[in-house]
């Protein structure tokens, strides 16, 4: 008998929660195959099988508070026999013609406990999701890859609660419907708070010029995901590389405040905010100063694959000295980015919308994005958020500053 136990958790974590268990009693698992997904403060951490064997007990249900190393579960290691044309039964499988999804009546469809909840609170219809597991059992990771699915059509960044079914309730009464926060959206509201209390934060905004940005990816877009494996040409790497330039010039806005102490970082470590099922995430794209374009649009699309498949370790969400927030995508025309502390600057890039310029006398209709930079006024003053601001437009609709070091 094997006991199945919690990780050992970072320092900067104290305890976990049970997310989900992905192996009931009595079903079998490969090795290295996720029995249990413990949710952090920061990140859904994997617990996996050590080898080929059966789960035999649970000792913490999903919602329970566990520590580092705490005992889960019981293991029992043995042999796992698939199922085979003319191979006599093994007797592991006699547990699982006993299984409930062996008896689902046919026509319903098979989802795991876990998967089924899952896609009550996101409002997915089970029945209509393609089952990874076996027999066609709808897995947690397949309803995870249908909401990542629906949010991608969606034009906001998050979903509304699910609304309740009010057929029938003709009666006058108004139905609420109440849900715990995830560990991972209190942490998010806890640090929001924290960085509006602790920071004298200030906003900054201007508008750039995305002509000469777009001009370079309609003419180079396919040579360009032709000689780097498919990798598309986006605005993130721009606006990641035209930061990076920035930083460098100005120093401060890379820094961050440790006390009564100012820490420079000689290095750029950019932190990329996307979202995620279960909330805002921003991992790190390390020493961003020494990648080309193409490994920073790989990074970024891995890193979105990862925030979907709550993949992300805590080392690629530890660290980073400056913050972009794209919320373009979502159709947002102007916002206020938060700080993500300890901080002193982040990046909000918005849509591209054409509007009518005034340049060189003339009236023209040009592709526009506001960008607002949200800094720390402890540390960085007025006119140097402003400079810093207008540095990065000016990088951007020239790139050739960029290449020129200009």
């Amino acid at each position: 008998m094997v006991e199945i136990k919690a990780p050992q958790f970072p320092e900067s974590i104290s305890d976990g929660e049970v997310a989900t268990w992905h192996v009931a009693v009595g079903e079998t698992a490969h090795r290295d195959q996720v029995l249990v997904d413990i949710e952090t403060d920061k990140v859904v951490l994997e617990v996996v099988a050590p080898q080929d064997g059966t789960l035999t007990a649970i000792h913490k249900q999903e919602g329970d508070t566990v520590l580092a190393e705490e005992v889960l579960g019981e293991f029992e290691p043995g042999e796992v026999v698939t199922d085979a044309p003319d191979a006599p039964p093994a007797p592991i499988a006699k547990a699982e013609e006993s299984s409930p999804a062996e008896e689902t009546p046919a026509g319903e469809t098979i989802a795991s406990p876990a998967a089924k909840k899952m896609a009550e609170e996101n409002r997915i219809d089970v029945t209509r999701i393609s089952g990874s597991g076996k027999g066609g059992r709808v897995t947690k990771e397949d309803v995870l890859k249908a909401v990542a699915a629906v949010e991608g059509q969606a034009s906001e960044k998050t979903r509304a609660a699910p609304m309740p079914d009010l057929s029938g309730a003709n009666n006058g009464d108004r139905i609420e419907r109440r849900v715990p926060m995830t560990r991972l959206r209190a942490s998010i509201a806890r640090r929001l708070v924290e960085a509006q209390q602790t920071a004298a934060m200030l906003t900054t905004f201007n508008e750039i010029d995305m002509q000469a940005i777009m001009d370079l990816r309609t003419r180079y877009k396919d040579d360009f995901a032709k000689m780097h494996n498919g990798t598309r040409l986006g605005f993130m790497s721009f606006f990641i590389r035209a930061s990076v330039e920035a930083l460098k010039r100005f120093p401060a806005v890379n820094a961050s405040i440790d006390g009564d102490d100012i820490v420079y970082h000689g290095y750029q470590d950019i932190g990329v905010a996307v979202g995620s099922p279960r909330g805002l995430v921003v991992p790190v794209i390390r020493d961003a100063d020494s990648l080309t374009l193409a490994e920073l649009e790989e990074q970024v699309g891995e890193y979105g694959r990862k925030a979907q498949e709550g993949k992300l370790s805590i080392d690629e969400m530890t660290g980073g000295t400056f913050t972009v927030s794209n919320g373009g995508v979502f159709g947002s025309l102007l916002s206020t980015p938060i700080l993500n502390p300890p901080q002193t600057g982040i990046l909000g890039m918005h849509k591209i919308q054409e509007r009518p310029m005034a340049i060189n006398g003339e009236v023209v209709i040009r592709p526009m994005m506001y960008v607002a930079l949200s800094y720390d006024h402890r540390l960085i003053d007025g006119q140097e958020a402003v400079r810093f601001l207008v540095t990065i437009k000016d990088f951007l609709e020239e790139p050739a500053r960029i290449l020129l070091d200009l």
